[in-house]
């Protein structure tokens, strides 16, 4: 799937709400890609690809990465320049990486792999890295063996259909076309993390994702609906009005 699709770019135009709802990643995750990638972080030339709002490049920036943020659409890129003045916006996706060869010391995909052609994609990535630089994937997954989520997911999947969701797209499949395109060096980990946020924000973090944006967005009728009666749900599992998110992060890194 291209970045350019409808679908990918369904985010644009709910920038501001993906900003304020989305999880962030545990301190785990980036201390276990500079163990993969065999170099530290502090100095290291980044590109942050579908970088959305710069939930990944700010962590990145933060610990020391000359970070370069890959974007394309307007709304996502404007607010991320918004938050992070100071590090570098440029107007592309994935399968068209606008930058040099051998220019970048890792490449990241955040929660954006799966809107590429892994095709075209992964030679770009190739390309734009310098030898011995790393390509690391991620996905932030909800944890499906907590009953609340999974009860809540067999909701989703009533409401949408059975093959859609809103808990996150697995890495599973990019990491297997990662895997299978690549003559580099694979690894893959699985990190579990949570956060405790307000049932609020937990209903805004899912009215974010593209299975509601492509449906009218948070303000639809239909998802209007959905969110009050989910709302009633989490009430009897979180009497304190404080959700317990639980999830996985999926990470594959293949170094060049």
């Amino acid at each position: 799937m291209s970045a350019s699709t409808p679908r990918a770019l369904s985010f644009d135009d709910s920038a501001a709400l993906y900003a304020a709802a989305r999880p962030g990643y545990p301190p785990v995750l980036l201390d276990t890609v500079e163990e993969l990638a065999a170099r530290p972080l502090d100095g290291a030339r980044a590109v942050d690809v579908g970088a959305g709002t710069g939930i990944a490049t700010r962590l990145l920036h933060r610990r020391g990465c000359r970070v370069t943020a890959v974007e394309p659409g307007p709304g996502m890129a404007a607010e991320l320049h918004r938050t992070l003045p100071s590090v570098p916006v440029v107007r592309g996706d994935g399968n068209r990486l606008p930058l040099a060869d051998g220019s970048a010391d890792l490449i990241t995909y955040a929660q954006s792999w799966h809107w590429t052609d892994p095709a075209l994609a992964l030679p770009e990535a190739l390309r734009v890295l310098r030898p011995g630089g790393a390509l690391a994937l991620w996905w932030n997954v909800a944890d499906h063996s907590v009953p609340w989520i999974a009860d809540q997911d067999a909701r989703l999947r009533r409401h949408f259909g059975a093959e859609e969701s809103a808990h996150g797209t697995p890495g599973v499949t990019g990491s297997r076309n990662l895997r299978q395109l690549s003559g580099g060096a694979f690894a893959q980990r699985l990190l579990p993390w949570s956060r405790t946020v307000p049932v609020a924000t937990h209903l805004a973090n899912l009215s974010s994702h593209s299975a509601f944006l492509v449906r009218g967005g948070p303000d639809a009728e239909p998802t209007r609906r959905f969110l009050g009666e989910e709302r009633g749900h989490l009430a009897a599992v979180f009497p304190d009005d404080m959700v317990e998110e639980r999830y996985v992060v999926e990470l594959a890194l293949l170094t060049s």
